[in-house]
């Protein structure tokens, strides 16, 4: 399996801390460079951030046209029918990532994987079984994948992980019912979720990047 391709972001020499992000359906890793850029993180130090792009597969749910995504949409219905080759598939691609930032030096505590929609999938599926306890785990506008085998899949190692997850209270592409359903399980589960919603749809707005920056110096502030 080939090494995902990325766009890598250096807050300075030498990180000691990496934030990898996955975009959702249809983008590709250029488009939060431009959300990064509004993070403040200079009182932890340097950071790493690395935007991969997904690959290129057929997607059902768009007619089988070809785009970027981490795994096929079967049905409008997210929780229905799920690609969990796909999803599995990804996963595998996500943690050689979180390998490359570990061999460059970034302690696993010191990793953040975040995601958007499809990509908040994503982070939530890797983050939960990843077998050494990560920095943290941000979700945004997303849901948590294969609900029914996380309890039996997650990995101690991340039971106590903190979880960021925001979404749009009028969100038509993953309705909050779905993300609170999400934060219900995980919370259930033992997990501490840090849960924010706001008055938008399927997008970002800039009280949530407020919000995620306190969040991340709160995980990578030296301690």
């Amino acid at each position: 399996m080939s090494l995902l391709e990325t766009i890598d972001n250096e807050t300075g020499p030498n990180p000691r801390a990496t934030v990898i992000v996955l975009h959702g359906l249809g983008a590709d890793g250029n488009d939060f460079v431009p959300v990064a850029r509004e993070l403040d993180l200079a009182a932890a130090g340097a950071v790493r951030f690395v935007f991969p792009h997904a690959p290129v597969i057929p997607v059902t749910i768009n007619g089988g046209y070809s785009m970027r995504a981490w795994y096929d949409i079967l049905a409008a219905d997210l929780a229905q029918r799920e690609d969990e080759a796909g999803l599995r598939k990804s996963l595998a691609q996500v943690e050689a990532l979180i390998a490359r930032e570990k061999s460059r030096g970034v302690p696993a505590d010191r990793i953040v994987v975040a995601g958007f929609s499809q990509g908040c999938a994503m982070a939530l599926l890797t983050g939960l079984r990843h077998a050494e306890r990560l920095g943290g785990v941000v979700g945004l506008s997303g849901y948590l994948p294969l609900a029914a085998t996380t309890a039996a899949e997650r990995h101690a190692a991340n039971a106590s992980t903190p979880i960021f997850l925001a979404h749009g209270r009028t969100d038509p592409v993953v309705p909050i019912a779905r993300a609170i359903a999400s934060r219900d399980a995980l919370t259930a589960l033992g997990y501490p979720v840090e849960w924010h919603e706001y008055p938008m749809g399927h997008s970002l707005c800039m009280e949530e990047i407020a919000d995620l920056n306190r969040w991340l110096l709160d995980r990578l502030l030296p301690r």
